[in-house]
């Protein structure tokens, strides 16, 4: 393992745990970011160490001392950061909850929503601003931005580290769960190199996903996005050929499914639709698993999933997911009714999938013209070099 796929799997925990012992956001990202220069200078592939995180956190540890001890003149804040981080650290500094406190203390409701879920991505995840502008369909340099100012509004507040009591979790809830969903979808449909060069994230998602399950056992969406991570997961395997290709659901080999995955998620489904009304979350697991469960693609049950996503456009009504519903109504009434569907819809032009998924429509439609003008737009766009791939393909079938 390199030190960059160390930050990559590892690096969220290890800001963290730093962030618990600095009790400053700020503090531990220079903190870290010091570490990791040591580490480039001392470390090579051959020779690392036998807990790589645990040194970094050490590392940025006594860096965040140094720091701090050289100020003049300390704060009440950084008199008890000074004391923290003179504690002994042990043999395994990381703690379980660091994450979940770590993605709470991004939730606090004193930010928008929206710079809540960029911050939690950013310093929680390890993720770039350049996969965290392309899942939220917006510029860099306007993300980079609203991360910034997150993290100020922060430190100008003192927003403590912690999980929040029990009724405090509500009005947190929204956003914790838009992070982890938006992390899993990033580790599931990485948007650079392969289609899963990011499947840390997936599993990171999912693992913080359980644990949230666990403090908020009686919140029916909690446990909507766990299953809908495992039947989703489930399928990770069959999505790649042995040389990387790219294989869609209709063609994917289902004996390679985890169909203990699909099971726990139908069971999270069946338990969570029976509490209030479904919301988007045990809607989209409810469609993952009527997926999962189809011996084969032309026995999938596509007319419920057809209304299913009617419902989910009802409960969150996007553009994205009106570009879902019009696959899934395409297969039950044909390519038509999914560029019917498709007319109107606005703010993805930068967005592969929505123009890959309108060429489809009309290859399908044999528009062979138009649909190799739209896979050319789609080209145009930022994707990882899977779907690329396939998309080259296409056009190249077509012309």
């Amino acid at each position: 393992m390199t030190l960059d796929e160390v930050l990559r799997v590892e690096g969220g925990q290890v800001l963290a745990t730093l962030v618990r012992l600095t009790g400053d956001i700020g503090l531990a990202e220079d903190a870290l970011q010091e570490a990791v220069i040591v580490a480039h200078a001392r470390w090579t592939d051959d020779d690392m160490p036998d807990k790589p995180a645990a040194w970094l956190t050490t590392a940025a540890r006594n860096k965040a001392l140094d720091r701090i001890r050289r100020e003049a003149r300390r704060s009440d804040k950084e008199r008890e950061a000074v004391a923290l981080l003179d504690q002994q650290l042990a043999d395994e500094p990381n703690e379980p909850t660091d994450l979940l406190r770590l993605l709470f203390t991004c939730c606090h409701p004193a930010l928008s929503q929206e710079a809540q879920v960029a911050l939690a991505l950013r310093t929680l995840c390890g993720m770039t601003t350049n996969e965290i502008a392309a899942a939220f369909l917006v510029q860099d340099s306007t993300m980079g931005q609203r991360i910034s100012r997150a993290k100020r509004k922060i430190a100008t507040a003192q927003i403590p580290y912690r999980v929040p009591e029990d009724h405090e979790l509500p009005d947190r809830l929204h956003a914790v769960l838009e992070v982890l969903y938006l992390v899993f979808t990033t580790g599931h449909h990485s948007t650079e190199g392969s289609l899963d060069s990011r499947v840390d994230l997936a599993a990171e998602a999912t693992r913080l996903c359980r644990m949230l399950a666990d403090l908020m056992p009686d919140e029916p969406e909690v446990r909507g996005l766990l299953a809908l991570m495992l039947a989703t997961q489930a399928r990770r395997r069959a999505r790649l050929a042995e040389d990387g290709a790219l294989v869609l659901l209709a063609d994917q080999d289902r004996s390679l499914w985890s169909r203990d995955m699909i099971d726990e998620a139908s069971r999270l489904v069946e338990g969570s639709l029976r509490q209030r009304a479904a919301g988007e979350y045990r809607i989209q697991a409810a469609i993952a698993c009527l997926h999962g469960l189809a011996p084969t693609y032309e026995q999938t049950d596509f007319e419920q999933i057809a209304e299913l996503y009617r419902l989910l456009e009802s409960v969150k009504p996007t553009s994205v997911v009106r570009v879902n519903r019009a696959v899934a109504e395409a297969q039950v009434f044909g390519p038509r009714r999914g560029l019917e569907l498709l007319d109107g819809v606005s703010g993805l032009d930068g967005w592969h999938l929505f123009w890959s998924t309108k060429a489809d429509f009309l290859r399908r439609l044999e528009l062979r013209a138009e649909a190799a003008d739209a896979y050319r737009r789609a080209l145009e766009c930022q994707m990882n070099r899977s779907d690329r791939e396939f998309l080259e393909g296409r056009l190249a079938s077509l012309t």
